[in-house]
């Protein structure tokens, strides 16, 4: 098929309803199909080390289908149902694709962020009552083994843990060194620790089991997480199904090549790469186990996508970002496009990468709860910048504001409301595991609320104009941070821009932003706030404090994180009006909690005039509590 916009969306819409589409029904339906399809060609490719020569495992699609049905069959013998979960908290290895498929064959797969602290780790184990959790055996240079073995203890439903030894990915001299320095991991949990490759290998190559036709929950992805508790979403095989489908007819081919450093805990790279993959017969590949994160990396990508005669490169915009400053020093004549997801990406930066590496870049829009795809822009029609593109065929975005009580309202055209999204990777009422915040996460019974703003200019293209919890209220006053974040953007010493509220006594929140420079670059905050100045052209929006970090915070797949910056503000802001008031107190840190949100922690300097700081501490809608004693809430 060919997308060049809203006229090809129209077109194989009205070529049937999509329940008429002949799609499999289940995830290992599709790798069964393609197996039968292109059964010797390339499916995944892993190497550990990110040298363009370093050594790399490669599987077919008839190899795939055997290695996932070997390990579906494995877990069905470790215990695991159809409503059974397998947990993997695995950076990206062979092991990891088979296993998120297997898993997905067997029962319901969760993969979970690695780096993740022990105790997030442990809350989805509990949240989704995981049975089998596969995880890394102790390997130099990664505490994931260390982290698991922690949160197993206070996870009373997991029976095994699965361990994957990538030291086989090595070679010698390097592989005879690892055991000598491996990591000691403590076993004082209950479940029993069983080699994965060992388990795996004794079952059959065919599926031992009937695979339920039926639809039925497939997977659980976390959202965030970073810091607080995450909430899990629950993926039907229907939805898999539907983004492999979109990616397999719209994207590519059984001859195209991804190039894909994006971790499988994301849907990004799971539902839309891999099921892709598995849907279309492409070949997909996972340079390293930390993806961009990996050592040498970026400084050998272009070369990686040599190698591989790479077409499609899947990235985000921070990744984009650390590329451009990179030369391209390799033949990448064979790439056709540069896919952008994750988080909007700014067009500035959009403009620098495409004249910079010579590439196309398509920027898309997608979100857990949907199972992933939302929108893109068309491949062969009119990119809009800025825009996040066309809904996909199937999906239905409104754009409605309920500000007004009762029944929302439908925004016209280029009105600024919620955006909210019914397809078929929307499980409607049930897209979280935990019930309660399934409440009033949809308009009429259909329409998944995103939480994110945006707007659908005449054409039909989808514009993201920020999050609604993002929105910096300034004493009643909206603004959008992407205003200020574009603006500096703008600015050629700038690679990242974040910008939050920071608490005020007098408007509730005023605009602050947080920037990390260019490799180089030098500039000042005042020459940054100067900048503003002359850029932000809402006046309430100017930013009254600019900070340069060494680097933001972001997330594993390379978003700003903005609660980190706001928590720095809250220290900041507060700490300034104490030392102000001359009252000898300090905040030491902020925390994320569950009821209040991010609330601040004070500890004594000296003697406390503790009315003078209530009230003082009071004029701000962040809570406060003493970090002495917890227990004693301001």
């Amino acid at each position: 098929m060919t997308f060049t916009g809203v006229p090809d969306v129209k077109r194989i819409e009205a070529e049937m309803p999509w329940e008429a589409r002949d799609v499999p029904k289940t995830v290992f339906g599709m790798v069964e199909r393609t197996a039968a399809a292109f059964p010797s060609n390339k499916a995944v490719t892993f190497q550990l080390e990110s040298g363009p020569k370093d050594k790399a495992e490669t599987l077919s699609w008839s190899e795939l289908k055997g290695k996932v049905a070997q390990c579906a069959n494995m877990f069905r013998k470790l215990g695991v149902g159809e409503n059974d979960v397998v947990a993997l908290v695995m950076p990206n290895s062979m092991e990891t694709v088979v296993a998120t498929l297997g898993g997905m064959t067997a029962g319901i797969v969760n993969p979970v962020n690695p780096l993740l602290e022990p105790e997030q780790i442990s809350a989805i184990l509990r949240e989704t009552g995981a049975k089998v959790v596969v995880t890394l055996k102790s390997f130099p240079k990664t505490d994931v083994a260390q982290k698991v073995a922690q949160a197993v203890q206070f996870a009373p439903n997991v029976r095994t843990v699965l361990e994957v030894d990538l030291n086989r990915y090595l070679s010698p001299p390097k592989s005879w060194i690892v055991p000598l320095i491996r990591p000691k991991t403590s076993d004082r949990h209950h479940a029993d620790v069983l080699n994965f490759g060992e388990q795996m290998a004794g079952q059959p190559s065919e599926l031992a089991f009937a695979d339920s036709q039926t639809d039925r929950i497939g997977a659980y992805f976390h959202t965030g997480g970073t810091t607080g508790m995450p909430k899990v979403a629950r993926h039907l095989h229907s939805g898999l199904v539907y983004n492999a489908w979109v990616g397999a007819s719209l994207l590519y081919t059984e001859e195209d090549s991804i190039m894909c450093p994006l971790p499988l805990f994301h849907v990004f790279a799971c539902h839309v790469m891999l099921m892709g993959a598995c849907m279309s017969g492409a070949h997909v590949v996972f340079p390293t186990p930390a993806g961009y994160r990996g050592d040498g990396v970026f400084d050998n990508f272009w070369k990686l996508c040599e190698r591989y005669k790479t077409t499609f490169i899947v990235s985000v915009p921070t990744a984009i970002s650390a590329l451009m400053q990179r030369p391209v020093n390799a033949d990448i004549s064979t790439v056709k496009l540069c896919f952008s997801g994750s988080a909007p990406l700014p067009v500035e930066l959009f403009k620098r990468f495409e004249a910079a590496a010579g590439l196309k870049i398509l920027e898309g829009y997608g979100l857990t709860e949907a199972t992933c795809l939302v929108s893109c822009n068309p491949d062969q029609g009119e990119r809009k910048n800025g825009s996040v593109g066309v809904p996909f065929p199937y999906t239905d975005v409104r754009i409605l504001d309920a500000s007004g009580g009762g029944e929302p309202r439908e925004c016209a055209v280029d009105e600024v409301g919620e955006i909210c999204v019914a397809n078929p990777g929307v499980y409607a009422g049930s897209t979280y595991t935990e019930e309660a915040k399934n409440r009033e996460l949809f308009h009429y019974d259909r329409y998944l609320r995103t939480g994110d703003l945006g707007r659908l200019d005449a054409d039909g293209y989808l514009f993201i104009t920020g999050r609604a919890k993002d929105l910096i209220i300034r004493g009643g006053h909206n603004i959008d941070p992407a205003e200020i974040e574009e603006a500096l953007l703008a600015h050629t010493s700038v690679a990242f821009a974040g910008a939050i509220g920071q608490p005020d006594a007098r408007t509730g929140e005023l605009p602050c932003a947080y920037v990390e420079l260019v490799d180089g670059a030098e500039v000042t905050s005042e020459e940054l706030l100067a900048h503003c100045k002359v850029h932000v052209h809402e006046r309430a929006a100017i930013p009254k404090y600019v900070e340069v970090m060494d680097e933001l915070p972001k997330t594993a797949v390379g978003k700003v994180f903005k609660p980190a910056l706001r928590k720095s503000a809250i220290q900041r802001v507060y700490n300034a009006a104490l030392a102000e008031a001359g009252i000898p107190a300090e905040v030491v840190e902020v925390v994320d909690d569950k009821k209040r949100g991010l609330t601040a922690r004070v500890v004594r300097k000296g003697e406390v005039d503790e009315t003078a700081l209530k009230t003082l501490l009071g004029n701000y809608t962040n809570p406060w509590e003493w970090a002495e004693d917890v227990s004693e809430l301001a």
